[in-house]
């Protein structure tokens, strides 16, 4: 179990995209843990968490600000936030989108769904999240980004929509980041890079990932929480991998 250690006590979580494999681990590492007062498990559809005590679940649509805006009231009701975990991301959706090897398989259609889903999305959230956080200790905003969002480790190509939605997501928390800093002195904004996933997004690619980084989604939750607890201030507004390497822009 991560301590935890860098947080105060009774506090309050949001997790968006609760019923994916990363949001559903992130949960589950979470309903339990002795400094947990609430976690709200925000999804599309239905949480397998509905029943535990501290769990507070509640219907979120990233693509409908209404329902950010639905989502934050909700959670606002209960007092501030201590952390905020976006667990959201689109890589493929059946055979019309996938993830693009030449600029000639480009389509407005298919990079308007990754932007609207990796870049879009989690920008709408932090707008209507971020001023929830707490500001008499640490808070942190974290979004799921990827190691492919990085400009300049970019060596192979491809992949175009995914890689500049995610460079996108970077800049919106880089900015966010800035704002909050004036606001709030004590929250952090960040992104993660989980590394490859055992995970509905990442199945299709797995066949290649050396042996031993094909993370079951509970080993990455506790990766990604024990990098949370880790950080201070001064890493607000940047990346970071599962191992708590920084990921250049």
């Amino acid at each position: 179990m991560v301590k935890l250690e860098s947080f105060g006590d009774s506090l309050n979580v949001a997790v968006v995209g609760a019923t994916g494999g990363i949001g559903n681990a992130v949960v589950t590492a979470l309903q339990d843990h002795p400094k947990i007062e609430r976690v709200f498990a925000f999804s599309r559809r239905s949480t397998n968490h509905a029943g535990s005590p501290n769990i507070v679940p509640g219907h979120l649509d990233l693509t409908q600000e209404d329902s950010i805006r639905a989502a934050a009231d909700l959670a606002a009701a209960s007092g501030p936030l201590h952390l905020v975990f976006v667990a959201t991301g689109m890589l493929h959706q059946g055979s019309g989108v996938q993830p693009e090897k030449t600029w000639g398989a480009l389509t407005a259609e298919s990079m308007e769904q990754a932007f609207r889903i990796n870049s879009m999305g989690p920008a709408l959230i932090a707008k209507h999240f971020l001023p929830l956080l707490a500001k008499d200790q640490k808070a942190v905003f974290a979004a799921l980004s990827a190691r492919v969002g990085s400009i300049s480790d970019n060596q192979l190509g491809g992949w175009y929509s995914y890689r500049a939605s995610k460079s996108a997501l970077n800049m919106f928390l880089k900015c966010s980041a800035i704002e909050l800093a004036r606001r709030n002195a004590s929250a952090l904004c960040i992104g993660l890079h989980p590394g490859t996933v055992d995970t509905a997004l990442s199945e299709p690619f797995q066949r290649g990932v050396p042996d031993g980084k094909l993370f079951p989604p509970s080993l990455s939750a506790d990766h990604l929480l024990r990098v949370i607890d880790g950080l201070t201030v001064e890493d607000s507004g940047k990346v970071f991998a599962w191992d708590g390497a920084e990921i250049p822009s």
